[in-house]
């Protein structure tokens, strides 16, 4: 994993993979798998739809999904039961915003099975080009959902350090 098990005790990334892989297969019904996992700079630059949701608890920081522009209109359209969406408005918004919520809250509740307090944030949405991420301070592991055209088109990013 490019060195991911030496920086971050694994466990504590094995929640969010757990959660993010069975969170979109039933909210979304669009078929991803896992990439392979990798760290980021500190300062990192993404385009699209990016949601933020904080973690606190028995690990604090981010994690934060990013979402190429036409996918995210591919998933609010499925998270609203096949509605058309041609562009973002505050409706699709809405939805992948419940979808990061529904993300972090099933990883909370992984992490509560195996020992561990969380709570999470309500989700932050930001849309545009070139918007700087900082994690200073936290390692942040990538977490790619690539399509079954070995496309990534959204990435969860992770960035914590144990409280």
């Amino acid at each position: 994993m490019n060195g991911v098990n030496d920086l971050m005790n694994i466990s504590y990334i094995n929640p969010f993979i757990e959660a993010t892989s069975n969170v979109f297969k039933q909210t979304t019904g669009i078929e991803v798998s896992i990439g392979k996992l990798y760290l980021k700079p500190p300062t990192y630059n993404v385009s699209g739809v990016i949601i933020v949701v904080g973690v606190v608890g028995a690990i604090k920081g981010k994690a934060v999904l990013f979402f190429d522009n036409d996918f995210a209109c591919k998933v609010a359209s499925a998270m609203m039961m096949g509605m058309p969406v041609n562009e973002l408005d505050d409706l699709s918004k809405s939805a992948l915003s419940e979808l990061a919520n529904m993300i972090l809250g099933n990883t909370a509740t992984v992490f509560y099975k195996n020992g561990y307090k969380i709570d999470i944030t309500p989700p932050s949405i930001l849309t545009g080009s070139n918007i700087e991420i900082t994690s200073d301070k936290q390692q942040t592991i990538c977490i790619p959902l690539v399509t079954e055209n070995n496309v990534s088109l959204m990435e969860l990013s992770v960035a914590f350090v144990e409280a």
